[in-house]
């Protein structure tokens, strides 16, 4: 079976290329069509994309800030949605079925499309309202005879959409939990805090230096924690340095330091950094829900964006549940900042074991459990089959 894989952002395209090896190994041909971004997954998954490609400091089209909304157009990113659309047309005469990861436009997309289509629905959630209100025209979509599976991204979800479209919506998991749910019996008897910063640029570099300001009101309190930061590629070691040594942290090759707290950068180890870890210091949009998916506690800082603003921080509080917590305040400012450190006092010195029980269900729930991404290829090649 031939299948057209179509994403619309970075999470999109993580979650779509995992979930692309997963065909694979189960006997289909998968190519690949981002229409936004470089769809750097599924290169890294040696999963075919189709056409050329280019990333913007957005991400994708979505909920960023309106300085965000007015990159998107600056950078052409809507001219570009358009080529990319011609191109999904020309691909799908030759697919035998298309794969959606995404929300309502790679959805409207392929229903114009009138093929045979299988839906992972991993950018809405019945968490930020209580009932989801799918954006027009997705729910018809959705609920036609072109859409033969339709998967949810909890389990909340799944109840109100099998409802509200008359039909059965799945939740099987999600595919960017597998590797760390894979990590997640990693033994960790120490206070260790994740720095997560994000990974688009410049923003992540910017989300680093508002965590070094936090970090600078621990020395005293911090005792025998311990520190790192998983970052990306992108986010270089010489840039990290410039900005540590411009705030007048000392580095000594992947360890800085500030009045005796070490930092530990850490590149390609996310998955053991946040296994390991016993609280995580956020940025980040899917990091974050991995964190929560392991049961850990996330403590937020709001910043300037493009992605992770008061706005995007206060939404994923409503999508993840009680194991996020942010203080109130101003982006950056010091009483904010003063907030931020009782918070984080309280959950890394004083874990509750009760609150840790609903921590774990919670993320369950809401992430899933391992497995899951196998059960949705099977499910998605029996409805396409059909």
């Amino acid at each position: 079976m031939r299948l057209l894989l179509v994403s619309n952002g970075h999470g999109e395209d993580l979650s779509g290329a995992l979930l692309a090896q997963a065909l694979q190994q189960q006997g289909a041909e998968v190519a690949a069509l981002p229409l936004v971004g470089d769809g750097t997954p599924y290169l890294t998954a040696r999963i075919p994309v189709l056409g050329s490609t280019r990333s913007y400091s957005t991400g994708g089209l979505g909920y960023t800030s309106a300085a965000g909304r007015w990159a998107e157009i600056l950078q052409g990113q809507v001219f570009y949605l358009l080529k990319r659309s011609l191109r999904l047309w020309q691909e799908a005469q030759r697919a035998d079925g298309l794969v959606v990861v995404g929300d309502v436009i790679p959805v409207l997309l392929c229903w114009l499309l009138a093929k045979p289509v299988a839906t992972y629905l991993v950018a809405y959630s019945s968490h930020y309202e209580g009932m989801l209100r799918l954006p027009w025209p997705c729910g018809a979509c959705l609920a036609s005879k072109r859409f033969k599976a339709v998967f949810s991204r909890d389990e909340l979800t799944a109840i109100d959409l099998s409802q509200q479209l008359g039909r059965s919506v799945q939740f099987l998991g999600n595919p960017f939990m597998e590797k760390v749910l894979a990590n997640a019996n990693a033994s960790n008897n120490k206070q260790q805090l994740a720095l997560l910063p994000g990974s688009r640029l410049p923003e992540a570099l910017n989300n680093l230096e508002l965590m070094l300001k936090l970090l600078e009101l621990l020395p005293s309190r911090a005792g025998n924690w311990c520190f790192q930061a998983a970052l990306v590629a992108e986010l270089d070691a010489t840039a990290v340095a410039q900005l540590a040594k411009g705030r007048g942290w000392s580095c000594n090759g992947k360890v800085l330091q500030w009045q005796g707290l070490a930092l530990e950068l850490c590149w390609g180890k996310f998955n053991q950094v946040l296994a390991e870890c016993s609280v995580a210091l956020s940025m980040a949009g899917t990091a974050t829900e991995q964190a929560v998916g392991l049961g850990k506690p996330v403590l937020q800082l709001a910043g300037h964006g493009p992605q992770f603003t008061a706005g995007f921080a206060e939404a994923q509080r409503r999508l993840l549940g009680p194991a996020v917590f942010c203080a109130p305040g101003a982006v950056g400012a010091s009483h904010t900042l003063e907030q931020s450190l009782d918070l984080l006092l309280d959950l890394i010195e004083k874990p509750n074991a009760a609150q840790q029980g609903i921590w774990r269900e919670e993320g369950k729930k809401r992430l899933g459990s391992a497995g899951g991404t196998a059960s949705m290829a099977a499910a998605i090649l029996r409805a396409l089959g059909e």
